[in-house]
């Protein structure tokens, strides 16, 4: 498989001023942001869905799981269907799919029908998370990915702080299929613009499926994929139940939970840009310094629920330096993998089955009668766990003469 370094792209790409972004990196965000608002705009509409489809509470969030499920096991399976066209066309393809799913999600009168709209939206959006990386890559100089891939990931932040409130008001107010219908208009406007905009990046030669495979033989793969892991699950553990914690716990208001989950989502933003910049050159100093401080965060709100300043401090800080990390966790990878698209893929699967994981045992402990608090712990706890994981390529770094792949 040829290296990034030497693939051969637009000179117009190629010769972008080391100050400025391609527009293309924008338009990818929001594709990205169109997914997300899709992902999650489930959970806000969970009653309304509920009462029109004659189905159960629970029925209806079982729409988010299934959702997550295809997102990390059909989005690699997709990504290997989608491997001999190049990058763009790939792109375009998951959009119409998307397109056509998200619609078929506003128009279906059963649960069955939309359980499978989910599972299709679902499988695309986690294939279109690792080709737009891909492409994104080959569009800016090496200095500039850490920056550019922040920018891509900030479609999550976006959608998160956005997107979801936006499709979650208009699921309540004029109806949830109108949502989805609005969601599938968002992609097809990125459809559109992507057609216009986005260059024709050539596929990286010799592509095979054995290449891509053969990437997941190294071991420190997949010790990066769990650190990857460990940060998305402790952040999750905790912000799952960040609502009940917030209420029962340090006493907020509805009004004030609402504006601190504000907050946060603006935390995520500020803090997935600051981490761009300092992706690139400061890759491992940055996972590690980020995961002490969500160490700190998290245990300081397990230990003091009932402070609303410590509350509201943790709160902010998670926001921070949890899922903010994904853009160096995306260079780690790509240095250690050099930029595949099934491993980018896979990494995206790696991190919703973080979210999956980090909720599912949060929730476990909380029903085992460890007390509200009980996800703080679990998370921080997670937390501690991902810098353990960073410890051997920390430790190589400072020895002399050791070359890492992983820049410091």
């Amino acid at each position: 498989m040829t290296n990034l370094k030497s693939t051969s792209i637009d000179t117009s790409v190629s010769n972008t001023p080391s100050r400025s972004l391609p527009t293309a990196i924008y338009v990818l965000s929001f594709g990205i942001f169109a997914m997300v608002t899709s992902e999650f705009q489930v959970s806000g509409m969970i009653n309304v869905m509920a009462a029109d489809l004659a189905v159960s509470i629970s029925q209806i969030g079982y729409l988010v799981a299934w959702y997550a499920c295809a997102m990390a096991f059909g989005g690699p399976l997709l990504t290997i269907l989608l491997l001999s066209k190049p990058p763009k066309v790939a792109l375009l393809i998951l959009f119409v799919v998307f397109i056509i799913s998200e619609t078929l999600g506003a128009f279906s009168h059963n649960y069955q029908s939309l359980v499978v709209a989910r599972l299709i939206t679902g499988a695309v959006s986690g294939a279109f998370f690792g080709t737009a990386i891909a492409i994104c890559v080959q569009l800016v100089t090496d200095e500039r990915r850490g920056f550019a891939i922040s920018i891509v990931l900030a479609g999550i932040m976006i959608g998160t702080v956005i997107g979801l409130p936006m499709a979650n008001l208009i699921g309540v107010y004029l109806g949830w299929r109108e949502s989805f219908g609005i969601t599938a208009v968002l992609a097809l406007i990125g459809g559109v613009i992507s057609v216009i905009i986005l260059p024709n990046v050539p596929k990286q030669l010799s592509i095979s499926l054995a290449d891509e495979l053969s990437a997941f033989k190294n071991p420190k793969l997949w010790a990066v994929f769990s650190t990857s892991l460990l940060i998305i699950g402790a952040t999750f553990a905790a912000f799952t139940y960040f609502t009940p914690i917030l209420k029962s716990l340090s006493g907020f208001s509805d009004t004030s939970i609402a504006s601190l989950l504000l907050i946060y989502g603006l935390a995520t933003v500020i803090g997935n840009t600051i981490v761009g910049r300092l992706a690139d050159k400061h890759t491992l100093s940055t996972l590690a310094v980020g995961l002490i401080f969500l160490i700190l965060f998290l245990l300081l709100f397990a230990l003091q629920p009932e402070n609303k300043l410590v509350a509201t401090i943790a709160l902010i800080g998670v926001g921070f330096v949890g899922v903010t990390m994904n853009p160096a966790m995306v260079s780690r990878v790509m240095r250690t993998a050099n930029g595949r698209p099934l491993v980018n893929t896979v990494h995206t699967s790696v991190i919703t089955l973080g979210t999956v994981t980090g909720s599912f045992l949060g929730g476990a402990f909380l029903s085992s009668g460890y007390g509200l608090a009980a996800p703080l712990w679990v998370g921080c706890g997670m937390a501690f766990l991902g810098f353990l994981s960073l410890l051997p390529e920390l430790v190589l770094k400072r020895k002399p003469n050791v070359n890492l792949n992983t820049t410091d």
